[in-house]
């Protein structure tokens, strides 16, 4: 069975500066991925090489075994959604205008459910005729984030189980809502959704995903599980901080707390 998206010798290159360098990856049906890594380590790059919104200079990325770029803007909105980092509305949208987007040009009762349904689960039920400009930053993201678990949603009735790529989810928002976002990717997955999602907080990509991607300067440095990607040494050697790993009396999944930064060691990231 081909892998639900992969990607295969990826190379993007700006300005003479290579952002990734021949990274592979490959992602099973239902799977979830965590892409962590510090500032400038090619995790946005590569999301928007895995949702199509970039070519790579080589190297190919696969979707459902076909190739990515054989797929047309309508055709591939319906496979994969995707949430963007930065995200600017200027029109007086209402909440409700934002999220029903996420269907196209579907409309009817079911859209309309399906609105709602997403709607209550980022607990925003209460602002359907909010213009989405009046909305606090972690607001209009959730607002966003039904946005594209609406696209999903439409995506996935005609086209079976899709992927969903998520850039930076929990940045704007509280604990409370942090917690939603992760239940939500999960309750997906369970569903054969596959999930990338970018997370600066290690401790949420932990909390999110059995499968953790270290990247760093735009190579894949660990991958694998907590326990074995998310360790004092990569901490060390890819973040520059020093004796962050605890472990949790059950179970042993690592947890982050960083008591300091190394010492600049010539020639390695904290002597950049």
């Amino acid at each position: 069975m081909s892998a639900a998206l992969a990607a295969a010798d990826i190379t993007v290159s700006v300005g003479g500066k290579t952002l990734l360098d021949g990274v592979s990856l490959s992602l099973a049906v239902g799977e979830i991925a965590a892409l962590v890594g510090p500032n400038g380590a090619g995790k946005s790059t590569l999301l928007r090489v895995l949702s199509g919104d970039l070519v790579p200079r080589t190297g190919i990325v696969s979707l459902k075994g076909r190739a990515l770029a054989s797929y047309g803007p309508r055709a591939l909105a319906g496979h994969r959604a995707v949430l963007s980092q930065n995200i600017s509305v200027t029109f007086p949208f209402t909440v409700a205008e934002i999220v029903r987007m996420g269907a196209g040009d579907r409309r009817g009762r079911k859209v309309d459910d399906l609105v709602d349904a997403v709607l209550a689960e980022v607990d925003l039920s209460d602002f359907h005729a909010r213009v989405i400009t009046t909305l606090s930053g972690g607001e209009q993201q959730r607002a966003q984030l039904a946005r594209v678990l609406v696209q999903l949603a439409s995506g996935e009735a005609a086209n079976g189980p899709g992927i969903l790529l998520l850039d930076e989810p929990t940045a704007a928002l509280d604990l409370r809502h942090q917690l939603d976002v992760i239940a939500a990717a999960r309750t997906r997955a369970v569903r054969g959704t596959t999930v990338v999602a970018i997370l600066h907080d290690l401790n949420l990509a932990v909390l999110l995903a059995r499968r953790i991607v270290v990247l760093d300067r735009g190579r894949i440095h660990a991958d694998g599980p907590p326990d074995a990607t998310i360790t004092d040494g990569v901490l060390e050697r890819v973040f520059g901080v020093a004796h962050a790993v605890g472990m949790m009396p059950s179970g042993g999944t690592p947890f982050i707390l960083p008591q300091g930064a190394c010492k600049a060691v010539p020639g390695s990231r904290t002597d950049r």
